[in-house]
C-alpha cells in the first residue's frame, strides 16, 4: 500500500459527545463574516468540539494569537488524556455527505504522503498544488501546527476517474462495512455519514488507484508523454498541506533516516474525491476590496491592458460592483488563459503599489454586499469547468491563487476525524 502517495491511517473518533456541536466548518471559511463564529460558539458552548481545536483564520493576525495557539494545544493534550478520541488503526473510511442542495458528495479519508507532494511552482510530484501557493501564508499556519500533538483536516484531494471506478462503488457495499459516525452539520452544513472498510475492501481500492499512478496510462489518457505524472490535484485546503509540508521539512533533519520512514508528522489527513462526483460543482471565488479608491482602481485597471473598455465585448468579460454601481470591464486579446488570471496580475500590482486588502469571497450576493461600502469595490468571476483542471495543471502548472472553490462555504469539510502527528 506504499506504492502511491495515498494510504490507511491510524484515525482518531470522537467518543461520548454531540457529533453536531463536535463538528465544525474549515477555518479558512468566513474570514469576513465574523458573526458566523460567535454564533458557533455560542452555539457549542462548554460541549466538546473541533472549534477548540482549530483557529479560525479570521484571528490568525489578532494580537492574542500565542495565546489562542496555546489553548488549542492544551485542548488536544485534555482530550487525548480523557480519551476523547479513539483509534482506528490503519483505517480507511468511506464518507457521504449529503448538502445542503440535497446532493450526495462520496469521499474517502485516509492519509497523504508529504514526501510525493511540492507545492512550489513547476512542481511535478504526484500530489500538486492545483494553484499558486502564497508562501507568506504559510509560516502563521506553522505556528499552529509545529507544536500541535494531533491534526485535523480541511484538506480535499481531487483524482480525475470519469468512469467512477474507485469510490463510487463503495456506496454498494456498505453492507459489508461498519458504520462510525453519523450526524447533522451546523449551520447548513447537511449530513455526513461514515463507514470503516475491511482489509480487503482497503486493498481493492488501493489497487484501482495505482492504476492512476501507472505512467504509461497517464501519458496516453492526457496525451502526457514525457510529463511527470500527477495523480492527486488539490481540491481545497492548499494552504494546509502546504502547512504540513513546510512542518515536516522544518522536523526531517531532526530525525534519522529510520524515524524518517514512519514519522506520523511525514503524512496529513485528507478527504479524498473524484473530480467528476455529481455533486461537485467549481464555484468561482470573487474579490473584494477595500480601503481602496474604487474609482481609481478601474481606471488603473483600463490603463493596465491596451484596449480594454467598459462594456461587454470580445475577450475577458469581468463584472465589478460598488456602491451605487456595477457594471462590465472587457480586457481584448488577454494573454492568461481565464480571466481570474488576467484580474488577479493587475490586482497584485496594483494593492503593493497604493495599498488596500483584499478578501475572497464565496457568494455573488456576499461580495455585493461586501463591496457596497466606502473605499470598496467588488468583483465577481464566472466558474471554471472543472474537466479544466488536471490538464491545465499538468501542462501549464498551478492556475492563478483562489481561481475556483468545491461549492460554497457551508459545503465545505467539516473538521470530525483527527490523527496524532507527535
Amino acid at each position: 500500500m506504499n506504492k502511491i502517495a495515498f494510504s490507511p491511517a491510524d484515525i482518531l473518533l470522537p467518543v461520548d459527545c454531540g457529533l453536531a456541536k463536535w463538528a465544525v466548518v474549515a477555518c479558512d471559511q468566513y474570514t469576513s463574516q465574523p458573526e458566523y463564529w460567535e454564533r458557533v460558539d455560542k452555539y457549542v458552548g462548554d460541549a466538546p468540539s473541533t472549534l477548540r481545536l482549530i483557529l479560525p483564520e479570521s484571528k490568525l493576525e489578532s494580537d492574542n494569537v500565542e495565546e489562542e495557539i496555546q489553548k488549542i494545544n492544551e485542548t488536544m493534550t485534555k482530550y487525548l488524556e480523557e480519551d476523547r478520541l479513539r483509534p482506528l488503526n490503519n483505517a480507511l473510511l468511506y464518507i457521504e455527505r449529503k448538502l445542503d442542495n440535497g446532493k450526495v458528495r462520496y469521499g474517502l479519508i485516509g492519509k497523504l504522503d508529504l514526501e510525493q507532494y511540492d507545492y512550489s511552482k513547476g512542481s511535478g510530484t504526484p500530489v500538486r498544488a492545483t494553484e499558486g501557493t502564497v508562501l507568506e501564508r504559510i509560516p502563521p499556519r506553522m505556528r499552529v501546527r509545529r507544536n500541535a500533538p494531533i491534526e485535523l483536516p480541511h484538506i480535499m484531494v481531487l483524482i480525475d476517474d470519469p468512469d467512477k471506478n474507485i469510490i463510487e462503488p463503495l456506496h454498494d457495499q456498505k453492507k459489508n462495512m461498519s458504520m462510525v459516525y453519523k450526524t447533522t452539520l451546523m449551520e447548513r452544513g447537511g449530513q455526513i455519514e461514515g463507514w470503516l472498510l475491511d482489509d480487503q475492501q482497503a486493498q481493492e481500492v488501493i489497487d484501482k488507484m495505482s492504476v492512476l499512478a501507472d505512467p504509461d496510462r497517464f501519458a496516453k489518457f492526457y496525451h502526457a508523454e514525457g510529463y511527470p505524472v500527477l495523480t492527486f490535484a488539490m481540491g481545497d485546503g492548499n494552504h494546509s498541506l502546504a502547512t504540513a509540508k513546510a512542518c515536516w521539512e522544518e522536523l526531517k533533519p531532526t530525525l534519522s533516516e529510520a524515524e524518517r520512514e514512519n514519522h506520523p508528522a511525514r503524512y496529513a489527513l485528507i478527504e479524498l474525491t473524484n473530480l467528476h462526483d455529481d455533486s461537485l460543482e467549481f464555484e468561482a471565488i470573487h474579490r473584494v476590496l477595500v480601503d481602496v479608491d474604487p474609482k481609481k482602481l478601474l481606471a488603473d485597471f483600463l490603463a493596465a491592458y491596451p484596449g480594454a473598455h467598459y462594456g461587454e465585448g470580445e475577450g475577458h468579460q469581468i463584472k465589478y460592483t460598488m456602491k451605487g454601481e456595477s457594471g462590465v470591464v472587457t480586457v481584448p486579446n488577454p494573454t492568461a488563459q481565464l480571466e481570474v488570471g488576467t484580474l488577479q496580475s493587475f490586482l497584485d500590482t496594483y494593492l503593493k503599489e497604493n495599498g488596500g486588502k483584499i478578501d475572497y469571497i464565496h457568494g455573488e450576493d456576499v461580495t455585493a454586499e461586501l463591496a457596497n461600502q466606502d473605499n470598496a469595490i467588488g468583483f465577481i468571476l464566472p466558474a471554471m469547468g472543472k474537466d479544466q483542471l488536471f490538464p491545465t495543471v499538468i501542462f501549464d502548472g498551478a492556475l492563478p491563487r483562489k481561481t475556483f472553490s468545491m461549492g460554497e462555504a457551508h459545503d465545505k469539510r467539516f473538521y470530525l476525524e483527527s490523527r496524532k502527528i507527535k
